[in-house]
């Protein structure tokens, strides 16, 4: 009896989960306590909102860059090994931050070195986790993000109680110590191919293309369909595109016009590759033919700076209030809260409801928008912990699916390289847009104007999304229309 490999679907794939889970939680769970860290020291400096929006966006070019390399690498190196080296170079920045005295050695250290390897983690944890996972592959990337969740909700008390018990640099060595964790959990990144399950070739379905499974019925439509007439066969194409997606559930998260564009190989090949061609090649920026494809990066890179810089400016705001170092920490320790809880209610959703995460996302962000403008009309320590609170519960809906989408509607070998191009593009809007929202806030001395600047980026992400569906469903139904009045001449045919 023949056999053939299939995802492991569990095993080994919950220690890589586990893995995941503690090499993320390393950096995101300390990004939202950058002001808490670093907050005092750019103050002595000199140094307040704009430096702070200088470093986080030089760490995210940084990252970024980073990332659009690994597709390169991983055709060189196995994935565990990039990662691993990532991990390390994480962990050297960290160390470095203990001995940090101006806003120039924090942006060498923190900015450059530790987004470097945070760049070189961040692909090779999830490439490796999308290759061991499938049907399970939200629901365990849902347990992933809770765990890290659960630091991003201790990190700002423990970094608190650090600071005020052995001082700044005190605090950054026993933080640079646990960011040590980040290399055992790319260690654990083990190839898939070690751990594969072998399933007699009988028992598995035929599949198309993209891996999804047929039904016979499948098949036999498949077959009629060559049998129409041209005109026929090329309407219902264009109709299938629309349609050709994986089943999409809040595990399948967002797939909505078809498959990417890939140029013909065959046929580019038989030209001689210039300069240019090379280039294209090299970064996969093929993947920029596809419009999709592009308002996505876009939408989620303006969604994530905003979230990222508001979140790590949150505990200067709050000090402007008069909120002691205590509130401030329990404020942002509220919202961690509710970002555990939302990423446990996304995970146990996940077993039972069916939603395309390109619209869990788009919630996100349009509910975001909204939260935002209401927090700039709070300014007691209930109301500010309650509106936190909510902007917690969203954040989990910009974060949890974002590898997913990109997971569910890119092929898999291209997944590196779309998710690291994606990676490139959001490190460029970060570093443009990062000094641009430090000059806002340094210009005109208000922080509301700050927040609906970045109120702005977020929304960035949400209309443009909900356009896109408003002309899919609308091209659908011309399609439809179009399919139903051939169908109709074909029968007049017969």
């Amino acid at each position: 009896m023949r056999y053939k490999k299939i995802k492991p679907e569990g095993g080994w794939g919950y220690v890589v989960g586990l893995g995941l889970a503690i090499s993320l939680m390393c950096a995101l769970g300390t990004l939202p306590s950058f002001g808490l860290m670093f907050g005092d020291f750019l103050t002595n400096l000199g140094e307040e909102t704009s430096a702070i929006a200088l470093i986080t966006s030089c760490f995210f070019s940084s990252f970024s860059i980073a990332g659009l390399f690994t597709n390169t690498l991983f055709k060189k190196y196995t994935v565990r090994k990039i990662g691993i080296a990532g991990a390390v170079l994480y962990v050297i920045g960290s160390f470095m931050v203990v001995f940090v005295t101006s806003v120039t050695q924090l942006l060498v250290s923190f900015s450059v070195i530790q987004g470097v390897g945070f760049g070189l983690i961040i692909p090779s944890a999830y490439t490796t986790f999308n290759l061991y996972f499938e049907e399970k592959r939200v629901f365990m990337m849902s347990i992933a993000q809770t765990i890290i969740g659960v630091g991003s909700m201790v990190y700002p008390i423990v970094i608190q109680w650090l600071m005020d018990t052995y001082g700044f640099r005190g605090c950054m060595v026993i933080m640079a110590a646990l960011n040590g964790h980040a290399i055992v959990g790319m260690l654990v990144m083990h190839p898939v191919e070690w751990h594969m399950k072998k399933v007699p070739i009988d028992q598995i379905t035929p599949e198309d293309g993209n891996g999804v499974k047929k039904t016979n019925g499948d098949l036999d439509e498949s077959a009629a369909q060559k049998l129409l007439p041209k005109p026929v066969q090329q309407i219902r194409d264009g109709e299938q595109k629309l349609n050709s997606r994986r089943a999409s559930s809040i595990s399948s998260l967002g797939n909505w016009t078809g498959p990417i564009l890939i140029s013909d190989a065959s046929e580019r090949d038989k030209k001689p590759a210039g300069k240019w061609q090379v280039l294209v090649d090299f970064l996969d920026l093929t993947l920029l033919s596809d419009l999709v494809y592009v308002n996505i990066i876009l939408g989620i890179s303006f969604a994530l700076f905003s979230d990222n810089t508001f979140f790590a400016v949150l505990p200067m705001y709050l000090f402007h209030l008069n909120f002691s170092k205590q509130d401030t920490a329990k404020i942002i320790a509220i919202g961690a809260a509710a970002d555990v809880a939302s990423r446990t209610f996304l995970a146990l959703a996940s077993t039972c409801i069916k939603v395309k995460s390109r619209y869990v996302y788009l919630a996100g962000a349009a509910f975001a928008v909204a939260a935002r403008l209401a927090h700039l009309c709070v300014f007691d320590f209930t109301g500010m912990a309650f509106i936190i609170g909510i902007m917690g519960f969203l954040r989990t809906w910009i974060h949890v699916p974002l590898p997913l989408v990109f997971a569910e509607y890119l092929p898999e070998k291209r997944f590196p390289s779309g998710y690291g191009l994606f990676m490139a593009i959001s490190g460029a809007i970060g570093f443009i847009i990062g000094p641009i929202s430090g000059y806002v806030r340094d210009a005109t001395k208000s922080y509301a104007i700050f927040f609906n600047f970045l109120t702005l980026c977020m929304a960035f992400c949400a209309v443009p999304w909900i356009l896109e569906i408003l002309y899919v469903k609308c091209r659908k139904k011309e399609l439809h229309t179009e399919t139903n009045v051939a169908d109709i001449e074909l029968e007049e045919r017969k």
